[in-house]
């Protein structure tokens, strides 16, 4: 996919409104997305394993449910994951002390070592994003983005 975008890219630049909106956001994240996969494997790892130890709190856990609605996951997709990353020994199921119910996800001494791993990739990506892209346009691109989660999350377009 990465490889179409970069084509149309070079072909279509004084006809930029032939690549739709949707296309660009779409090829350029699954472009992301096999560049961090490629990375996590050197991690015995995955994207979506890295995400989910992003997206735990470090020092108090995370309630279970909360991890989904957070990373815009399926409940069905981070149960999984979750069961991975247990036998894995990333993390541990603890009882929440607030909600006899619920249940803290708590990254253990493993899970938070790779969780550093994690981290220092998506930094990385910044830092050489940010190198390469001046402020400007980086802050347009937030800008546009913002933008389009609004339009979306108001329900403007459909």
């Amino acid at each position: 996919m990465h490889n179409i975008f970069s084509y149309l890219w070079k072909n279509q630049q004084n006809n930029m409104q032939d690549i739709t909106i949707d296309y660009a956001l779409r090829a350029t994240w699954q472009a992301v997305t096999k560049m961090y996969n490629e990375e996590a494997r050197k991690f015995n790892s995955t994207m979506a394993v890295g995400f989910t130890l992003l997206s735990i709190d470090p020092k108090t856990g995370t309630p279970s449910t909360a991890l989904g609605p957070k990373m815009g996951m399926e409940a069905t997709s981070l149960s999984r994951i979750l069961k991975s990353m247990e036998e894995k020994g990333l993390i541990e199921r603890r009882p929440n002390p607030n909600d006899g119910r619920g249940v803290l996800i708590h990254l253990t001494a493993f899970g938070l070592e790779k969780r550093k791993d994690s981290k220092d990739v998506v930094l990385r990506f910044n830092d050489v994003v940010k190198a390469h892209v001046p402020t400007e346009k980086l802050n347009t691109f937030f800008e546009v983005t913002e933008i389009i989660n609004k339009l979306i999350t108001e329900k403007k377009i459909y």
